[in-house]
């Protein structure tokens, strides 16, 4: 039997010109460098005391264990309505779809009254709500919180899911909403 041998990988070859980058200098260089990242928004959502409740996050990440299935999300010390879903027996996590920005904006809105006003949602019998219209849905309790910085990153454990094949995600990339192209 023949064997295939393949010659040894050449390293490539390191630029002649040296990176110089430039040092911090607060938190809107941060905070504009952080923007160029692109990332899904979802609403994480409950009902508490008989009151929907939520919060928007672009930090939510998938795919952080499969077992357990865990996706985590960052929130700022001091968020009022962390405060209030934390204690949830179960969090609905809504991946937005195209077209939802402005949902976001409504949800994410300082006029708690008004949060969620028009909003298609679901209920599960856990509490746990689910904002129609985007590709993936899950139904989570908190696992673990971890203090980061001026942050917590929220550890949450996936316990079912729905998916809706042929639904584009809501994306946000420089400070605006997007959606992703067809590959």
């Amino acid at each position: 039997m023949r064997q295939l041998v393949q010659p040894p990988l050449s390293p490539t070859p390191l630029s002649p010109t040296p990176l110089s980058p430039t040092p911090l200098s607060g938190p809107d260089e941060v905070r504009a460098a952080f923007a160029r990242y692109p990332s899904g928004v979802a609403v994480l959502a409950a009902v508490v005391d008989g009151e929907p409740a939520a919060v928007v996050a672009s930090s939510f990440q998938v795919g952080i264990s499969l077992d357990p299935p865990l996706v985590l999300f960052a929130v700022q010390h001091g968020s009022r309505s962390w405060a209030r879903l934390s204690g949830a027996p179960a969090v609905g996590a809504s991946v937005l779809g195209a077209g939802q920005g402005p949902l976001a904006r409504q949800l994410a809105s300082r006029d708690h009254a008004a949060r969620f006003t028009g909003v298609p949602v679901r209920t599960a019998p856990s509490g746990a709500l689910r904002v129609e219209g985007g590709p993936v849905w899950m139904e989570c309790a908190v696992h673990q919180t971890v203090t980061a910085g001026d942050h917590d990153v929220v550890l949450l454990r996936v316990q079912a899911v729905v998916h809706e094949p042929g639904t584009a995600p809501l994306v946000w990339h420089a400070s605006s909403f997007s959606t992703t192209a067809a590959a």
